[in-house]
């Protein structure tokens, strides 16, 4: 119990104040489409070196459990996940705003990612020492078996239909090919120069959610009768939380998947979000529902996004072994301050380390705080005149897209994507599966070839990747989501065919 004797520190009123201005500048961060926590955590590095190290680590780790929850307003406000973590709160949050309920799902998702960050930093503090040779086992053969389960959750994504769910994460995953392979160079589908460098995720991102919202939001235009049926509905934030506890299976589910992704090197909120969601959908009664505005779907994926903040710093601060983007980025500032994380790290620098944990558990409850605050307001941009929001969400697909790499060919690639998957919607594709695709392709192809390269000098691919506990046991989870997504194809379209019949 030696972080309580640190709680001190966190509660000087320097401390404080950075800890409020990170959680804020957090969430605007984070609900700017493009700005990623990573980005979010790198823009104010500069900022910290000036300040003691605990003070500039609270403000880096502020930043990135606020900009994770953040990222949520814009998702479920203009269905533009502010980072890939909050893709699946997209899904039902944005049906649940078009209904006039934004401050009811903005609500639920401030007080779900405040309960799963909280269930995720005090796994960081008792089970780190635990966790940490454990989060080390994972090869290649591991990551890419995760990968393939993400592309199995890919068909589920599509509330229409399976087929074109698959369709839609396969041409994800071809265009995440396009560039140059990141291992042997090679150049791939550059049709032209501004895909020399490939697709940018964020670009992509930014693209496939906003440009077809800024495309129909033009052609509605100054339609009275559209725009008179956008409403807000206000909603108590004691019925919200009342109603977050309610949903105590969605709450656990993506808790508990949220800590297991965030212990695996590499993998990253957004898979969290999305098999959090999908492992919801499997376990609901009322799995109809989602993608229509279960809020169920935003508790889940939210919880998720929020609880793999703690676990995924384990294998950094234990091993010098980031376990997200973000983490890489906070090892950078650890290391400007002369802070070079390892097995012995909390005996050299308790000081640092006790108070940025603590901070970050005091900074779940801030960003509730925060968030629920702001959630009324912010609900109120169903109301702005479409043609204006439209405008809004242009320039900020602009900028957002263009501060990823300083890149005018991400500014184009983006609009070219968001354009194509318009016309897509019309035949009834869903961006989603497409995104997932893109950023599945690259982690299952890379850990592909390096698992080839081990299994060559080894005992070959079959034994590499098809033997062993965990590799069984990720192999067994892809069947039967496979499985799962057929049986239910098939039982929709018999419930479908027998209504028809009764209707005849």
């Amino acid at each position: 119990m030696e972080f309580l004797s640190y709680f001190g520190a966190v509660f000087t009123p320097w401390s404080l104040v950075i800890l409020c201005i990170g959680t804020i500048g957090g969430l605007i961060l984070g609900a700017t489409p493009g700005l990623s926590p990573t980005m979010a955590v790198a823009l104010l590095i500069p900022f910290t070196f000036q300040m003691e190290p605990a003070q500039g680590l609270i403000l880096l780790g502020a930043a990135y459990t606020s900009s994770v929850a953040g990222g949520a307003v814009s998702a479920i406000l203009l269905k533009i996940p502010g980072a890939p973590a909050n893709i699946a709160t997209s899904l039902d949050g944005f049906a649940m705003a078009r209904r006039g309920e934004g401050t009811k799902a903005l609500q639920m998702c401030f007080v779900s990612s405040a309960i799963g960050g909280i269930i995720g930093i005090f796994v960081l503090i008792f089970l780190t020492p635990v966790l940490a040779s454990w989060a080390l086992g994972f090869g290649p053969s591991h990551l890419f078996w995760i990968a393939i389960l993400g592309v199995t959750i890919i068909a589920t994504l599509d509330a229409n239909s399976v087929v074109k769910g698959l369709l839609s994460g396969c041409i994800g995953l071809w265009i995440s090919t396009i560039g140059y392979d990141s291992i042997q160079g090679v150049e791939r589908f550059t049709f032209s120069e501004h895909l020399d460098g490939g697709v940018n995720v964020i670009a992509a991102l930014i693209g496939l959610f906003a440009i077809p919202q800024v495309i129909e939001m033009l052609e509605i235009g100054r339609n009275e009768k559209v725009m008179t049926l956008m409403k807000v509905v206000d909603h108590s934030v004691f019925d919200s939380v009342r109603e977050v506890i309610s949903k105590a299976r969605a709450l656990s589910i993506g808790s508990i998947v949220g800590v297991i992704i965030g212990l695996i090197p590499g993998a990253g909120g957004q898979i969290a979000g999305i098999v959090s969601y999908d492992q919801t959908r499997k376990f609901s009664p009322n799995r109809e529902n989602f993608g229509k505005g279960e809020s169920e779907g935003v508790v889940a994926a939210e919880a998720a996004n929020n609880a793999m903040v703690g676990p995924s710093l384990v294998p950094l601060l234990t091993l010098s072994v980031p376990g997200s983007p973000t983490a890489a980025v906070l090892l950078g500032g650890l290391l400007i301050h002369g802070i070079f994380p390892g097995p012995d790290l909390f005996t050299k620098h308790p000081a640092v380390v006790w108070t940025f944990i603590d901070s970050m558990l005091v900074g779940q409850i801030l960003m509730m705080i925060f968030g629920l605050y702001i959630a009324r307001l912010a609900a109120k941009v169903v109301l702005v005149p479409p043609p204006m929001l439209a405008a809004g969400i242009l320039v900020l697909a602009v900028f957002g897209s263009f501060s990823v790499q300083h890149s005018t060919s991400d500014v184009f690639v983006m609009l070219s994507l968001g354009v194509g998957m318009y016309f897509l919607e019309k035949f009834g594709f869903s961006a989603a599966p497409m995104v997932l695709g893109i950023i599945l392709g690259p982690i299952a192809e890379a850990n592909y070839v390096q698992g080839r390269i081990i299994a060559e000098a080894g005992d070959g691919l079959f034994a590499y990747f098809g033997t062993g506990m965990l590799n069984l046991t990720l192999i067994g989870l892809c069947l039967a989501s496979i499985l799962y997504s057929v049986v239910m194809e098939v039982r929709s379209r018999r419930q479908t065919q027998l209504a028809a019949e009764g209707l005849a």
